[in-house]
């Protein structure tokens, strides 16, 4: 199937702003992309891209005064299957892992291992090690976990989300991602499109999704505390830590959002 994505971000600034952005699709889905993915600005101002410590492609640009509208826009190829699953998938010991994986045991900045360990332990201690496990957690955050946009907020959290059950699609990666470290899985934060593909379209409007991986048998699967089933059409963004690691954009100096729009469909191939 074919998939078009793409946004419209608009933000006011009352003074030249410099901005960083992660609103590119992931290099690992570079080879999907049709033609190519187109990222302007309007007035039009100069991004220059880069890539930053995960891998993610990140834009550098000043917002002139007066703010600054992002366009972008892409058609993906995907093979239209939901996300993988493999209950075979076994947890991998800490002393084998590769280096770099390290990192997504440790805490972070909304990934508070050291408040949620016990609970972690409690809760999980008795679930077969690997996909079981995980699967365990992705359960439990789905059901302890109440979405909704007016829980949101910027700096909730996996602790915050645990003790007040309520939050958006971020705050569920999170507090899953946090478990699963506890437990001594490597997890990741990831962001990216995922449209009404393969279910009923949802009433609210479109908006960028989190989710997150786990590392077992020496790959990285996917899982959606959010949904809690394997979902068609994910086009990856970004990953981290956590969300800190991904944000869409960081401006440097005080800019006003305001018009966000996102879209994520599949397109009938002719």
């Amino acid at each position: 199937m074919q998939i078009k994505v793409g946004f419209e971000i608009t933000y006011a600034a009352a003074q030249p702003t410099p901005m960083v952005i992660m609103l590119s699709i992931h290099p690992s889905r570079r080879q999907d992309i049709v033609g190519g993915e187109s990222i302007t600005a309007e007035p039009t101002v100069p991004i220059g891209f880069y890539r930053d410590t995960f891998g993610n492609v990140c834009g550098r640009l000043v917002a002139p005064a007066g703010g600054v509208t992002l366009f972008g826009s892409a058609l993906v190829r995907d093979s239209g299957l939901p996300d993988a699953v493999n209950p075979a998938a076994e947890q991998v010991p800490i002393e084998k892992l590769p280096d770099e994986l390290l990192l997504y045991l440790m805490p972070s900045r909304y990934c508070e291992t050291d408040k949620l360990t016990d609970i972690a332990w409690s809760l999980f201690g008795n679930t077969r090690p690997g996909w079981d496990r995980v699967a365990a957690i992705t359960t439990f955050v789905h059901d302890h976990v109440t979405f909704g946009y007016e829980h949101a907020h910027h700096m909730k959290s996996a602790h915050d989300v645990y003790e007040q059950k309520s939050g958006v699609c971020r705050d569920f990666a999170h507090l899953a991602v946090t478990f699963c470290r506890c437990m001594g899985i490597p997890a990741r934060y990831c962001t990216g499109y995922m449209g009404d593909i393969g279910i009923p379209p949802e009433p609210c409007p479109m908006d960028f999704s989190g989710w997150f991986q786990v590392y077992l048998s020496g790959e990285w699967y996917t899982f959606d505390a959010r949904h809690n089933i394997p979902r068609i059409g994910r086009i990856l963004m970004g990953t981290g830590r956590d969300a800190a690691d991904v944000a869409l954009s960081t401006s440097f100096g005080r800019m006003e959002l305001k018009k966000f729009t996102v879209i994520s469909v599949e397109v009938v191939e002719r």
